[in-house]
C-alpha cells in the first residue's frame, strides 16, 4: 500500500530505529570493481592527516559522477579520487570480500540496505559528518555518531517503449500485475538482484508489498514473461528506449532521463507502489583512516552536493527552500514509496537472494 508523506516519514523512523543500527588539478580515476579478496587484520583506527589520495567505491551511476564530484573537486583540487564504480551488487561483494584488509577509504551512493549488511559485520567506522544534524532522521543512521548517512532515494518504475507497444497494439502496463498478461511474454526486462541494487529493491520491495509466498508466486508468474535478466539497474531502461525489449523494469531516474534524450518512452511509477532504497555514505573501517576521506564524506552532504543529486533524484536527505521534483516525475515520489522495512530487508537479504538465484538465475544474461 502507498503511504502519504507523513507515514512515511514515520515508517521510515521506526526502520532506521531498528537498524541501529574535481575541477582543475584533480585526478578523478574510474575503474570497475573487480572481487579479488586481500587479507589482513584490523586495528585501532588511526587518523593520516597527510595522505591525498582517496579510494571511493560506489554504485552511481557513470554520468552521475563526474557532475557531482565537481565541487568536490574545486574545494581540493590537490586530492588525487580513485573512483572504483559498478553495480550494487558487485560493489556489496567486492567490499565483504575484502573485509579483513579493506582497500576503499568511503563509500559513496551504494544502497543503505548494502550498509546495513556491512554495518553488521563491524565494517564502518562511526563517523557524523559536518552538518549531519542538518540531514532529516529517516536518512540516516540513529547511533549518536552515525555509521552511514543518505542521500536520496530512488524507486522501482517501469519504463516502456510506446512506439513498439504501438505497432503490437499493447497497452502500456500500469501496475506489477499488468505485466502478467500473456501477450508481455518475451518482451521484458528486469535487473538481477543479485548483482543490481534496483533489481534487489523491487525484488525486496515485493516480498514486503506482498508477504513472502505470494511473492514467490508472483515472481513466478512474471518469470514466464521475462526475456533477460540483466546485470545492471539502468540496462532494462536504455533496452526499452532502443525498443529491443519494450517493457524494462528499472528505476524512475534513468528511465526519464531516456525520455529527455528522445528516446519514445513512458515512465510508469506501478499503482500498487513502488519498491525503493536509500543512496547512502559512509567510512570504511580501517587501521588507519585517511582524514581526506573524512573530508569527502562531510562534502558529501553539503547543499553543493545536495543540489547535483536533486537534479537526479526526486526525494533527497536534505529539505531546504530549493529542493524540488525533478522534471519528468509525474507522480508525486513520495507518496509513490509502498512500507519498506530496510533493516528487515539486509538482514534477509542473503537469503532472498539464494532464493531468487535457485529460482530464477537461469534466465540471466552472462556476466561480462
Amino acid at each position: 500500500m502507498k503511504r502519504s508523506f507523513g507515514s512515511v516519514v514515520t515508517m521510515l523512523s521506526m526502520v532506521f530505529l531498528l537498524a541501529a543500527c574535481g575541477g582543475k588539478g584533480a585526478n578523478n580515476d574510474v575503474t570497475k570493481a573487480d572481487a579479488t579478496p586481500t587479507v589482513s587484520t584490523n586495528a585501532e583506527a588511526t587518523v593520516d592527516t597527510t595522505s591525498k589520495e582517496l579510494t571511493v567505491y560506489t554504485a552511481l551511476e557513470d554520468d552521475q559522477i563526474k557532475a557531482y564530484l565537481t565541487t568536490f573537486n574545486a574545494q581540493y583540487p590537490d586530492v588525487k579520487v580513485n573512483i572504483v564504480r559498478d553495480s550494487t551488487g558487485i560493489v556489496t561483494a567486492k567490499l565483504l570480500a575484502e573485509k579483513d584488509n579493506t582497500q576503499a577509504d568511503v563509500v559513496w551512493g551504494l544502497a543503505a540496505t548494502s550498509l546495513l549488511v556491512l554495518d553488521q559485520d563491524n565494517m564502518l567506522e562511526p563517523y557524523s559528518p559536518k552538518g549531519v544534524e542538518r540531514i532529516l532522521p529517516d536518512f540516516k543512521d540513529k547511533n549518536d555518531v552515525t555509521h552511514w548517512v543518505g542521500i536520496d532515494a530512488w524507486e522501482t518504475a517501469f519504463v516502456v517503449n510506446k512506439t513498439e507497444m504501438e505497432k503490437r497494439n499493447l497497452e502500456v502496463p500500469q501496475s506489477y500485475e499488468d505485466l502478467l498478461k500473456p501477450e508481455y511474454k518475451g518482451l521484458i526486462t528486469m535487473p538481477n538482484p543479485s548483482s543490481s541494487g534496483t533489481g534487489f529493491l523491487t525484488v525486496s520491495g515485493l516480498v514486503q508489498l506482498k508477504g513472502k509466498d505470494a511473492a514467490w508466486d508472483y515472481m513466478s508468474k512474471l518469470d514466464a514473461n521475462i526475456a533477460m535478466y540483466v546485470h545492471s539497474g539502468s540496462k532494462p531502461a536504455k533496452l526499452a528506449g532502443t525498443g529491443e525489449y519494450p517493457i524494462g523494469i528499472s528505476f524512475g531516474y534513468r528511465g526519464i532521463e531516456e525520455k529527455k534524450n528522445g528516446s519514445p518512452v513512458e515512465v510508469v511509477f506501478p499503482k500498487e507502489g513502488s519498491g525503493w532504497d536509500l543512496e547512502a555514505n559512509a567510512l570504511m573501517k580501517k587501521t588507519v583512516v585517511k582524514q581526506v576521506a573524512k573530508d569527502f564524506l562531510d562534502w558529501a552532504i553539503t547543499d553543493d552536493a545536495m543540489k547535483e543529486y536533486n537534479k537526479n533524484y526526486a526525494i533527497i536527505s536534505l529539505k531546504t527552500d530549493s529542493t524540488k521534483i525533478p522534471e519528468g516525475y509525474t507522480v508525486d515520489p513520495v507518496k509513490q514509496l509502498i512500507k519498506n522495512d530496510l533493516n528487515d530487508a539486509a538482514k534477509n537479504r542473503e537469503g532472498v537472494l539464494a532464493e531468487w538465484d535457485k529460482r530464477f538465475n537461469a534466465k540471466s544474461e552472462p556476466k561480462s
